[in-house]
């Protein structure tokens, strides 16, 4: 059976009735608990935002959630506030099987910078260790679901990718924020055409 599972950001927030909810975030939960116990490790990303994180729409100006601002000289999506370090919106799904997590990484926790892989920052200026974790293993081959599909699930497969890590996309664990129509399918034809090996959770069990 694979090694990794890759857990990316199920939490309060991104589920419905959360602040930045993903549309049918929840129906991954019962997926995730599936896999959990199939997988010798078992890692999962955590959105953790200061207060004053600069992604947050409230910190600037006449700006509203999904405007596009400024954050350290770039373009930056400006966010309703969300997964906020400590708050119950920043906690993993109280339906989640959390016992069978081994590790957890934060990120996002740079009030500068945003960070939607769950191995750097948006700059590339620090990474959250989860490469070095995947190496003292020995692993080579991650698979990856979770929340949302055109957001943090994207730019972590893209980064998985770009460390030499083989991916697999399990594609109906994955939601899609879809700020845009067509964003989501286009992150998964994007996480495809990179390299990433697109299945159901079936398939992983069979």
């Amino acid at each position: 059976m694979p090694d990794t599972l890759l857990l990316v950001d199920i939490q309060h927030d991104f589920l419905p009735g959360g602040a930045l909810a993903v549309p049918g975030g929840d129906a991954i939960v019962p997926i995730a608990n599936a896999l959990i116990p199939a997988f010798d490790h078992v890692v999962a990303s955590q959105d953790w935002h200061p207060a004053d994180h600069g992604s947050f729409a409230e910190h600037h100006a006449g700006a509203s959630a999904f405007d596009i601002g400024k954050l350290a000289g770039r373009e930056q999506i400006l966010w309703p506030t969300h997964c906020v370090q400590g708050t119950a919106g920043a906690a993993f799904a109280s339906d989640l099987d959390i016992a069978g997590i081994h590790a957890v990484v934060r990120k996002g926790d740079n009030p500068r910078l945003d960070s939607y892989s769950a191995f750097y920052d948006n700059h590339h200026e620090r990474a959250t260790g989860l490469t070095e974790r995947l190496a003292a293993r020995g692993t080579r081959h991650v698979h990856v679901m979770g929340l949302a599909a055109d957001v943090c699930v994207k730019y972590t497969v893209l980064d998985a990718l770009a460390e030499g890590l083989a991916v697999t996309l399990i594609v109906d664990g994955i939601r899609g924020v879809d700020m845009a129509p067509g964003d989501t399918e286009a992150a998964i034809q994007a996480m495809r055409v990179a390299g990433a090996v697109v299945v159901t959770h079936d398939m992983v069990l069979s």
